[in-house]
């Protein structure tokens, strides 16, 4: 079941201390191998220090992104008895606000660190801002080396305070405070006892029990159409008829029964059937993949939406959007023209206007800005050829955003968020 699975984001400044924190909660939930170990071992003697330095087990990623050698976000697996964990952990510097945009888009939760000496920096705020532009649903604000500040009680208080006044500005629906010191472990994955004054729980312990289920949208049914099977199998009779439509619930619950409309036709019907992998199934819903049956014959092709009769998304070729610049090749300006994919959905469409462009550490927005650049983030309106069934993004993440190509090259530019349909 995927929702035994934990997507999270790491952000933080540079030296906040992000890939110790990665390595302590690898090392202490055991999801390293002993050569793994071995090898940070020995590299720490190397260097003349007396305990396994656990940055070492995520910095050979580290230093290969940031030299744009392969990969932009460092994804890092682990498990404990209770979930799965995929950490997506994005760089601090300014110059990488697309890779915390890729790595947060996905996420249930984001893990900001802070170091307890520097208190709230500039990068501290700019990725908590981040996280609520792109609707992460829990944000975990951890205070880090409290060693160094002699586990202080008021210096926790006074950063929790800080952080809470900024905050009150986004929008952040759950929002936590873990103080604790990754180089040694406090209130990672067991509960310090420097700190006695903090009654909360670990870190680990947040992460393990966090309730996501409810954070995705089970009301709004939306299934866009990724695939048509049409097994043509000569030798099973069965299967001449089959007609599925394939793809994954991007909202809503499915059963066999219910009544759905298809998008762009407009024609109601049934569901038949719900097909996976492993059988007939008697409900779906996000973020499983499944094949859809109909009772009806619909002419339904990849790029459609099925939806509830009452309940549909918007048809709309006018979008307003928040949009994160990616590209280093070219800059987004009004007449630019640019494929959309949204859901599986792929359209032409022309930017209509730049109404501002955010300053995303002071939230002040620059109503003059010409254009966008690499990093930039700003709101838009975008008109495109065709119609696209979406919905705001704060209602669903899945059909609220999509990505913007460069046609001539087929490189992704940047990342919308829906803000207005008509």
């Amino acid at each position: 079941m995927s929702t035994d699975i934990l997507r999270f984001a790491t952000a933080g400044s540079v030296d906040d201390g992000k890939s110790t924190l990665i390595g302590r909660l690898l090392y202490d939930s055991k999801s390293i191998f002993e050569d793994q170990l071995d090898a940070v071992e020995r590299t720490s003697r190397g260097r003349g220090e007396e305990q396994a330095n656990l940055a070492l087990l995520t910095d050979g990623l580290r230093a290969e992104r940031e030299q744009g050698i392969t990969i932009d976000v460092a994804y890092r697996y682990f498990a404990t008895p209770r979930r799965t964990f995929i950490i997506a952990d994005t760089p601090g510097h300014v110059q990488y606000t697309r890779n915390m945009v890729t790595g947060a888009s996905t996420s249930d939760l984001a893990v900001i660190l802070i170091d307890a000496r520097n208190g709230l920096q500039e990068q501290s705020r700019r990725h908590a801002f981040l996280a609520s532009l792109l609707q992460v649903p829990h944000l975990v604000l951890a205070v880090n080396k409290m060693d160094l500040v002699d586990y202080s009680q008021e210096r926790f208080e006074e950063i929790q305070r800080e952080f809470s006044e900024f905050a009150a500005k986004l929008d952040v629906n759950d929002l936590t405070f873990v103080p604790i010191s990754a180089l040694h472990g406090d209130n990672v994955v067991e509960r310090s006892l420097n700190m006695p004054w903090y009654e909360g729980p670990s870190l680990l312990h947040l992460l393990e029990n966090v309730h996501i289920a409810s954070d995705r949208n089970l009301i709004d049914v939306r299934f866009p159409v990724q695939y048509v099977v049409r097994p043509h199998k000569a030798d099973n009779p069965e299967l001449h008829d089959f007609r599925g439509y394939s793809g994954r619930v991007a909202g809503g619950v499915l059963k066999p029964g219910d009544e759905v409309t298809h998008l762009p036709s407009d024609l109601n019907t049934r569901i038949k059937r719900i097909v996976t992998a492993d059988g007939d199934v008697d409900e779906a819903f996000p973020p499983m993949s499944v094949t859809l049956l109909l009772e009806d014959d619909i002419d339904v092709s990849r790029g459609d939406m099925i939806c509830r009769p009452h309940n549909r998304p918007r048809s709309a070729q006018n979008v307003d959007a928040m949009i994160s610049w990616m590209s280093p090749g070219r800059t987004l300006t009004p007449r630019s023209k640019l494929l959309v994919k949204h859901t599986t959905r792929t359209a032409k469409v022309m930017v209509r206007d730049l109404y501002y462009r955010l300053d995303v550490n002071t939230l002040h927005r620059d109503e003059e800005a010409a254009e966008l650049g690499l990093n930039e983030i700003g709101r838009v309106s975008l008109r495109s050829a065709d119609p696209l069934f979406v919905d705001e993004y704060r209602d669903n993440r899945l059909t609220g955003g999509f990505i913007l190509i460069d046609p001539d090259t087929n490189e992704t530019v940047g990342a919308g968020m829906v803000v207005d349909a008509e």
